[in-house]
């Protein structure tokens, strides 16, 4: 992978596309900032989930999980879907997949 070269003659659609684009990684970072956030997402990349199944796996209670939720869905990084009266999360995209199996090939793989 090769970053892109950033030049000082670039004309105004590609730095505000550039401008764009990192405020949308700045946002995506952000929210993975908070530790179970984080958590939640790596969960999600495993597949749907209902928050009585994260607050199981976690072992928290159902306001904190929720409240986190809450900020996922704010940040789209979430999306979810009622089933009566259960709600069922996934990760709304490709890119926050990318990035949190990325997290976790980093962090949390075993050292063989």
């Amino acid at each position: 992978m090769s970053l892109p070269k950033l030049k000082a003659n670039m004309n105004a659609d590609d730095v505000k596309d550039l401008l764009a684009q990192a405020r949308k990684a700045s946002e995506l970072l952000k929210a993975l900032s908070h530790e179970t956030r984080l958590l939640i997402l790596c969960i999600l990349s495993e597949g749907e989930k209902s928050v009585s199944d994260l607050e199981d796996i976690l072992s928290m209670p159902q306001a904190t999980v929720s409240q986190q939720l809450a900020r996922l869905r704010f940040d789209r990084l979430v999306t979810a879907r009622r089933d009566g009266r259960m709600i069922y999360y996934t990760i709304a995209d490709k890119e926050v997949s990318s990035v949190v199996e990325t997290l976790y090939e980093l962090f949390c793989t075993p050292v063989r």
